[in-house]
């Protein structure tokens, strides 16, 4: 099949790309030199040639934290605006069969909570997160109105070499020393294996359908650590008190979004927040990987 993928040089589309490439034609559109479309969509449509089979978008702005309205819109602009123009010039150059539109769980701006389905409502609040339920609502519509298959996949943390995001932070502070453990590091957090990716693309592509997409086993802070210690020979983790963690976080506030922590890292990393995949199991017919055995920091 003849496949779009934009994002395509971003994490998770250096790590997809090459299994898509062993069976099918792919074209990836983004805004760096390594696409064959090169495109900033926040700002214009792309000229494409032909049409495609499969439309994959993961091209998105994630990981930040604005700090000023002009931060805060940017996540409008790339997010939603970015997949407006992405479906206009798909317009122009003939509809794909399926549209598969990689979302987030912020969606449902969750901050703690166990096995959250797909029939939880949309009360995400972040730029980021209004942004992809503005993306999601959109795409719902085009789709129906070209007869396109549309597969929504909302993923939470993705796991794979050199990840970004809060997993790529954690590395990070292991690899430096500067890392805290938290009290009993017993959270337990969903994770997606990056690799299950392109099978998820393909069986969404068929099937439609708005899914959750992380693994059966929801992996604490503890086990987290301990894999990625381990794989950098055994580091030392510093575990601190939760109440001690409580004070430093209240300095953290004072300080700022570069303090190392603040109440709002605090409670991410002391509080629960799983997703259920129950839906994609049994409707894709889709079996993840285990992200602690198959987990490769680099």
């Amino acid at each position: 099949m003849k496949i779009l993928v934009t994002g395509g040089t971003g994490f998770i589309g250096r790590n997809i790309v090459p299994h898509l490439l062993a069976e099918h034609t792919v074209t990836l559109c983004g805004r760096s030199d390594g696409n064959d479309v090169k495109v900033d969509l926040s700002v214009e449509s792309p000229e494409l040639s032909g049409c495609f089979d499969i439309v994959f978008h993961a091209a998105g702005k994630a990981h930040t934290i604005p700090a000023t309205k002009a931060e805060a819109q940017s996540f409008d602009d790339v997010n939603f605006e970015g997949t407006k123009n992405l479906c206009a010039a798909l317009e122009k150059s003939g509809v794909p069969k399926s549209f598969v539109f990689l979302s987030s769980v912020a969606v449902y701006g969750c901050e703690e909570g166990e096995n959250i389905d797909e029939n939880h409502p949309l009360n995400g609040t972040t730029p980021y997160a209004l942004s992809k339920i503005k993306a999601e609502e959109f795409l719902k519509d085009w789709c129906r109105r070209h007869n396109v298959t549309l597969g929504i996949l909302r993923a939470p943390l993705v796991a794979g070499p050199n990840p970004p995001g809060n997993l790529g932070a954690m590395i990070t502070g292991i690899r430096s020393g500067k890392y805290m453990s938290i009290g009993m590091g017993d959270a337990h957090k969903s994770i997606l294996q990056v690799d299950d990716i392109p099978a998820l693309i393909e069986a969404a592509s068929r099937k439609g359908g708005i899914y959750n997409v992380c693994d059966n086993h929801h992996p604490t802070f503890r086990e987290l650590e301990i894999s990625i210690a381990a794989q950098l020979g055994g580091r030392r983790i510093i575990s601190i008190p939760l109440p001690v963690a409580s004070f430093f976080a209240k300095i953290g506030n004072i300080l700022g979004a570069n303090a190392p922590l603040n109440t709002s890292k605090l409670s991410k990393m002391t509080k629960s927040l799983t997703f259920s995949n129950q839906k994609a199991r049994e409707e894709l017919g889709w079996k993840p990987t285990d992200v602690l055995s198959s987990f490769k920091i680099s």
